[in-house]
C-alpha cells in the first residue's frame, strides 16, 4: 500500500496514469546491497474497511496515522526485478508468466 499527502502531484500523476514503478534505495556506490524494483499498477482504495486497516497498522508501526483526506493505493505488481553488481553479481526476476529467474554474469 502507498499512502500519498492528498491531491499530491504523484498522486495526481498515479490517477491520471496507474504504471509505477517501486524502486529500492541504493545505499552504496558499488551497490552490493543490490537494487530491487518492482513494476505495476497502481490500485485507488476507496473502501473504508481497507483504509482503516492501513491507518491501524501506520499507527502500530510509527504512531502516527494518516489524517483524511489522503490517497491511498494498492500495487499490482506485474513483475519484480533484484541485481547485486561487483564482483558476485547475479540478478532474479519474477514475472506471473515466467516465475522467479536466476542469472549470473559468466567470465568474459
Amino acid at each position: 500500500m502507498l499512502g500519498m499527502m492528498w491531491r499530491s502531484p504523484k498522486a495526481l500523476d498515479l490517477l491520471r496514469d496507474p504504471r509505477l514503478v517501486v524502486h529500492s534505495v541504493v545505499s552504496d556506490r558499488m551497490g552490493t546491497e543490490g537494487d530491487f524494483k518492482l513494476y505495476g499498477r497502481a490500485v485507488d482504495v476507496p473502501e473504508p474497511e481497507r483504509r482503516g486497516a492501513f491507518a491501524a497498522a501506520m499507527k502500530a508501526r510509527i504512531d502516527w496515522e494518516p489524517p483524511e483526506p489522503y490517497h491511498l493505493f494498492a500495487v499490482d505488481v506485474e513483475s519484480a526485478g533484484f541485481v547485486v553488481f561487483g564482483e558476485k553479481r547475479f540478478g532474479l526476476a519474477w514475472d506471473p508468466s515466467g516465475g522467479l529467474r536466476r542469472w549470473t554474469q559468466r567470465e568474459s
